[in-house]
């Protein structure tokens, strides 16, 4: 079988340890085949980087294996050809399964051309990733702590839920408040209601009707705590998305140059305000920011939702082969075995 690259490697990943096999075909033409071992700390994969350039390695080929082949992917990144592999798409070595084997079985697939690596996107999408995904977890952190609140009114009999639509809104909001600090008056709870909860308060004086003990204060004044700071910590992971998905300054273009077209169409949208005229006039692809507001544009899309789009697919649509391929995208999780009666997940290739 025709060999396509000269030097390659092939690394198969565990948490703390990994095996590299480098093979090599030398000026008379036997295939020469070196392997060592590396622990995962920085200073051990900086001297596997070392070693693959010593040995005039192009390409290197990975299992994704959970997320330990992130911190191997970002340290190799720029200096090889990578390759991501889904560990479905390599058959197991027939015989003895050990790690040296299975180094020794990606390099060899790899020299012949037989893998194909799943799509990694670009560092900047990565990172953008991490922030919206770790925002969607905060933001279902704090659905089930207003959850929990809720199942705490309701062992102390309190119905507020039952009346009002958002029990974190701000009429619901200063009657805990009133509540914590010791109100039991539910005249007067009631009569803390603010826009069109005030045409429910004869129903509100009954929900509010409840026997809150010492320890429900302590409970909700705890959960009323952590959902505060979950608020806080979501608005910083947005401000931080905001920041990157808003496009840099182009140093090219002069102050006074900007300052003329400013005074020529003063009233002239933005870039992003302008995201089809924008894509249409210069033929180029969009910039995150545009491609925020063409995706605002559909109906029931919201800032936020637009952003995990741009974040998981990107901008450059031309990597996926039709509409259908994008529609099966999944999210880019690591392969994971399968348990008993359920299909093994699959990156997104």
């Amino acid at each position: 079988m025709e060999l396509v690259y000269q030097r390659c490697c092939g690394i198969d990943i565990h948490k703390k340890v990994i095996v590299a096999c480098v093979i090599m075909v030398m000026a008379n033409g036997q295939r020469h085949k070196e392997i060592r071992s590396f622990r995962t700390v920085t200073g051990e994969l900086l001297q596997l980087l070392d070693w693959l350039k010593a040995a005039g390695c192009t390409h290197v080929a990975m299992e994704s294996t959970g997320v330990y082949w992130k911190p191997i992917y970002n340290l190799l990144e720029g200096h090889f050809e990578l390759l991501v592999v889904n560990a479905q798409h390599i058959k197991a070595v027939p015989g003895r399964k050990t790690d040296v084997r299975d180094a020794e079985w990606i390099a060899d697939l790899l020299q012949h051309g037989l893998l194909r690596g799943s799509y990694i996107p670009a560092a900047s999408q990565r990172e953008l990733r991490d922030l919206t995904r770790y925002r969607t977890n905060l933001v279902q952190e704090r659905a089930r702590a207003v959850n929990r609140l809720q199942k705490t009114l309701e062992d102390t009999n309190i119905k507020l839920g039952d009346v009002a639509t958002d029990i974190m809104g701000k009429s619901a909001r200063a009657m805990r408040e009133a509540l914590l600090a010791g109100q039991s008056d539910p005249v007067r709870l009631a009569g803390l209601a603010r826009g069109r909860l005030k045409a429910k308060r004869a129903q509100l004086e009954e929900a509010l009707v409840g026997t809150i003990k010492p320890h429900h204060r302590f409970m909700l004044t705890e959960q009323l705590v952590l959902i505060d700071t979950l608020d806080e910590a979501i608005e910083r992971v947005s401000q931080e998305i905001e920041q990157r998905l808003d496009p840099p300054p182009d140093p090219n273009r002069g102050s006074e140059q900007a300052q003329d077209e400013e005074q020529e169409h003063p009233t002239e949208p933005s870039a992003a305000e302008r995201g089809v005229e924008v894509q249409a006039q210069d033929g180029g692809a969009l910039s995150w920011a545009q491609a925020i507001v063409l995706l605002c544009s559909i109906p029931g899309i919201s800032q936020r939702t637009a952003e995990g789009i741009v974040a998981e697919i990107g901008i450059e649509m031309a990597r996926f082969p039709s509409s259908g391929h994008l529609a099966r995208l999944r999210r880019d999780v690591s392969w994971q075995p399968r348990k008993r009666g359920q299909t093994a997940l699959r990156p997104h290739a």
